[in-house]
This record gives C-alpha cells, structure tokens and sequence, in this order.
C-alpha cells in the first residue's frame, strides 16, 4: 500500500494507546516516539486531520482499539476496513518467536471478530476479508480485487520496493519487520500440509502450555473469519 505512491500511510498509530496509555504490558522491540500521542482521540483527530488532504491508509491491530473504537460511531463510516487474517497457529509460533512474553488478546482473533460484527451491525455490510496465505501465493491477483473493491487503480509497481528505504514509522518496531525491510517483495510460498503446521505448533506449545490455550481461545474466531474471507 506505499508502494502504490497515491495513499499517506501510518503504521500502527494505535500501538501507542494500547501499550503506552493503557500500559496492558511492556512490547518487546518497541521503542516508543516520545512525540506520538498516547490519547485515543487525538490519534484519531491526527489521522482524520490527514485525511482532510489526501487519502490515508493504516495498518493496525484491532485488539489495540477494541472496545473504545464502540464509541466512536462516525469511524465506522470515515474508514473502510479491511480485515487480513492468517493461521493463528503460524502466526502463535511467529509472535511467540520474538516475545515469549505474548498474552492471549495479542492473537488479535477475538478482537478482529468483534471489531468486524460492530461494522457489519452498524452498517449492514461485511467488510473484506483477507487471509495472509492467499496474498503469499497469488500477491497481483489478490491485492488486484482487493484494490477493485476499495476502488483503487491497479498499480504494478507496488509489488516491488527498495530494501534499502525501510519506512521511518518502522523505526520504533524495527525488531518486528527484520524479514520485511530485507526484501524487495512479497514472496509466493506453498500451502503447508495441515499435519505439518500442528506439528510444529505441538513442538513449540509442549514447552510454552499457555500457547495451546490461547490457540483454543481464538481458533473459533479464526474459523468465523476464515469464512468470510475472500
């Protein structure tokens, strides 16, 4: 979504209120921008301020902003969402590799589920769906009806970019995009064997129990979503 040159991006604005305002825990490889608002209204006065002038675009967490999002009722209208969910026991594994300290919201799941029912309750529209995996394996034909749907050109340049210009709101979370800010684009992948994937998630939970339960937690979430998704 940078790369197509024609949207301001911001990337998390939200972390700051979830884990320097409301202080839920200490984020492991987060450096906090003592400049960045920690108030809730004032990120979203800041990003709608934006917005007056060009097209904003903002990847974040719905467990970052659910449930105060509730009560902001002119968001649901003022941003289209769009929700990109993957296989909470790829994604566990992943989290779980670079904070062990990982609590069971930041499966984001639930809140995802949530946050999406309070648009669709409100609006009496669905908003998209995407899963992680099918971007991986067809990026220009997935981003394209993506696009279509938001009403976005189609712009082939997107799909490749300069490693060597990570983008500057990054900087705080760096520790988390390491493979990201290394490559020059998204790379297609093969669909994993289900086995394979529990087996993996198995070997890792034996040790750290917890991360069975948060799988157990969200993985009806994950099922509900999954459903919708493109």
């Amino acid at each position: 979504m940078r790369e197509r040159g024609d949207l301001h991006c911001f990337h998390e604005p939200f972390i700051h209120y979830y884990y320097v305002h409301l202080g839920v825990k200490k984020l492991s490889h987060f450096d906090a921008d003592t400049n960045q608002s920690t108030e809730f209204d004032d990120i979203v006065n800041n990003l709608k301020q934006h917005a007056l002038s060009e097209p904003v675009f903002f990847k974040d967490m719905s467990y970052y902003v659910v449930p105060k999002i509730f009560e902001s009722e002119d968001l649901v209208n003022l941003i289209k969402h769009v929700f990109m969910i993957r296989d909470p026991r790829k994604s566990i594994l992943s989290y779980y590799k670079l904070d062990t300290d990982i609590i069971c919201d930041e499966i984001g799941l639930e809140a995802q589920w949530r946050h999406l029912e309070w648009i669709r309750n409100a609006t009496g529209t669905t908003p998209v769906v995407l899963e992680a995996e099918t971007i991986q394996q067809d990026p220009q034909k997935t981003m394209s009806i993506l696009w279509e749907k938001l009403n976005l050109p189609f712009v082939e340049r997107a799909f490749e970019w300069q490693n060597n210009e990570t983008p500057e709101d990054w900087q705080q979370v760096a520790g988390w995009h390491e493979t990201a800010s290394s490559s020059t684009a998204i790379e297609p992948t093969q669909l994993e064997n289900e086995s394979d994937i529990q087996m993996r998630f198995d070997k890792v939970a034996k040790d750290a129990p917890q991360l069975k339960q948060y799988l157990e937690h969200h993985w009806p979430y994950y099922q509900r979503l999954k459903n919708l998704a493109l």
